[in-house]
């Protein structure tokens, strides 16, 4: 698991996964894993060789009009729902409360006071 304060995830917002798939497998040599997010919806797992490195998630629907594609990273932390209280005191806005994805952790999205926008995870357990 990663550790408290450290980067833990990153994942690319986009319109057009085919089109960023084929991008990075051709310049990176990224590989690909998917899951299905329900609702028709697939999340891509970028891979070099066995180790997941970046998520790809496809924006669609109203809640992202008029948002840039762009790459979002995810901090761990011990406990997000504290961890959010402390940062509402010092001036950070919750964009999206606290949100359960199983098998992957506790997640929530925050502007800190200087503008920019970070997830805050919880990891989940690895077996």
């Amino acid at each position: 698991m990663t550790q408290h304060g450290y980067f833990h995830w990153n994942e690319l917002m986009t319109r057009d996964a085919e089109k960023i798939k084929s991008f990075y497998a051709d310049t990176v040599g990224w590989t690909f894993d998917d899951m299905d997010m329900g609702g028709g919806q697939t999340y891509w797992i970028a891979m070099v060789g066995e180790a997941p490195v970046a998520g790809i998630f496809t924006m669609a629907g109203p809640d992202f009009e008029g948002v840039p594609e762009h790459w979002m990273p995810y901090l761990a932390v011990d406990g997000v729902d504290g961890a959010l209280d402390k940062a509402k005191g010092k001036g950070a806005e919750v964009l999206r409360e606290p949100f359960d994805v199983p098998g992957v952790g506790r997640i929530a999205i925050l502007r800190e006071p200087g503008g920019a926008t970070i997830g805050w995870m919880t990891p989940a357990p690895q077996e």
